[in-house]
């Protein structure tokens, strides 16, 4: 056990851009790809992964002083640290059972794939954390090891099956093929959608309005360094900075939302080669059959529509946690919160508008989360030293993934404790979650006899 655990600490140091290359060269190998494109491809897919956490970071740095100047001018005081999904993973992978999660995870998904029960292969495995954070609150809850895994079994079959359905939406949205997303974060697609269907029955909200309506509609106050600059300058405006701060942190901002889709380009040209040859693989060997690569989510990164949501998700949700009955947390570390972002992307397919709306909306579910788990993580983070607090200091995250999921899965056993808020919130996930999915299989299933139908009708000239 300590060897294992010693070797999955060495590979997770390396970090997402050194992993999950090489965990897409070693499938492209086995696919029989050229060793040259596998090794291109993956490193391709580091600068990718690499580009756009330094972006992230960058935009963290900039913003950050803006949202301790604005809480500093309010005056709130919150106790709990938050310290972003950084520090949580790093407590996560502290837990001493926390190795066993990797075989686990990939025995369940080759399971999958051999009983046609999934169509995604998950290469995200770098972000099995996130089922070893479910598993540690259901831990601490309970006492009992095994049930900390069985939860986690299930949030990875559920992951899988999100992958599945997102998987035609993903490459409609995006232009990547034979890509999905694997991250849990597109949990909370689920109930937003069905917001996002009372939202579409509003006249002038049911209609496309993505980045590039936008565009159409303000022309070049919509470009992405234009609107960049604005946002930046707000925010230096709301922070009370001066005027050479305030024009900073706008070129700051520009600068982030200018080279984001840059980066995003990068992702495409690694996972297209990649994505070919498995699947050129799998048809050779599984009757035609298809699978689809899972990913983390930073491959979404040239949708600007996310950005301009996370946008305007800090100083929502700064002001919520002014405000919010029941909040123990400030976003700092977490405050630049694409899971929000992401979740109201896909349910309201792009429309800024709607998901302005949803990111407003579900923007306080983040900080109740954040608060609830704190207990636990701060518990281990003590008994582990894997975080180093002052006594009585508390942490957790105010941007946990798929919150409204990842609550309730891992506080569903408090039922027999009397609790049974967690099983009333799982009940309601999954049965948006249901809805969804026969939504976005509606969608694919409509697509590809399209598809069909349109090869089939240029066949027949041929044929005649």
């Amino acid at each position: 056990m300590q060897v294992l655990t010693s070797s999955v600490d060495f590979v997770l140091s390396l970090g997402a851009a050194i992993f999950v290359p090489l965990i897409m060269i070693v499938a492209g190998l086995l696919v029989r790809m050229r060793i040259k494109d596998a090794i291109s491809s993956g490193i391709t897919l580091g600068v990718a992964f690499s580009g756009m956490t330094m972006l992230i970071g960058y935009m963290t740095q900039a913003i950050t002083p803006a949202a301790e100047a604005m809480s500093e001018t309010v005056g709130v005081s919150l106790p709990i640290t938050d310290g972003g999904w950084t520090t949580m993973s790093t407590i996560s992978w502290s837990w001493p059972y926390a190795a066993l999660m990797f075989p686990l995870v990939v025995v369940i998904n080759i399971i999958l794939i051999v009983l046609k029960q999934t169509e995604t292969f998950n290469a995200d495995l770098w972000n099995v954390w996130g089922k070893i954070f479910t598993a540690v609150a259901v831990y601490y809850i309970t006492g009992a090891v095994w049930l900390a895994f069985l939860i986690a079994a299930i949030q990875t079959v559920f992951e899988l099956k999100a992958a599945d359905f997102h998987q035609h939406r993903v490459e409609t949205m995006t232009g990547i093929p034979g890509v999905t997303i694997t991250h849990r974060m597109i949990f909370l697609a689920a109930p937003m959608y069905p917001v996002d269907w009372l939202l579409r029955k509003i006249p002038g909200l049911n209609r496309s309005f993505n980045a590039a309506d936008l565009r159409d509609k303000v022309g070049i106050l919509a470009e992405n360094h234009i609107l960049g600059f604005i946002l930046g300058v707000l925010f230096g405006v709301l922070a009370r900075f001066d005027v050479a701060a305030t024009l900073i942190l706008g070129i700051q901002a520009a600068t982030a939302l200018t080279l984001f889709p840059v980066i995003s380009k990068y992702f495409m040209q690694a996972l297209e080669p990649i994505s070919n040859a498995i699947s050129e693989f799998m048809q050779k060997r599984f009757n035609d059959r298809q699978l689809y690569v899972g990913l983390d989510w930073p491959f979404l990164g040239g949708s600007n529509e996310i950005w301009l949501a996370v946008i305007w998700t800090i100083p929502v949700t700064l002001l919520y946690s002014f405000f919010l009955p029941g909040n123990g947390i400030l976003p700092f570390a977490g405050i630049v919160n694409v899971c929000v972002a992401v979740g109201a992307f896909f349910a309201s397919r792009g429309n800024i508008i709607r998901m302005l709306i949803q990111c407003t909306i579900f923007a306080p579910v983040f900080l109740w989360v954040g608060t609830a788990f704190a207990p636990f993580m701060t518990e281990l983070a003590n008994s582990t030293g894997a975080v180093e607090l002052a006594e009585g200091q508390l942490i957790s995250n105010s941007s946990i993934d798929a919150p409204i999921f990842t609550y309730a899965l891992s506080h569903l056993l408090q039922v027999l404790n009397g609790n049974v808020v967690p099983a009333i919130v799982l009940v309601v996930w999954v049965v948006c979650f249901v809805l969804y999915s026969r939504e976005l299989v509606t969608e694919r299933n409509a697509a590809r006899a399209e598809a069909a139908s349109a090869a089939q009708a240029d066949a027949e000239p041929a044929q005649a």
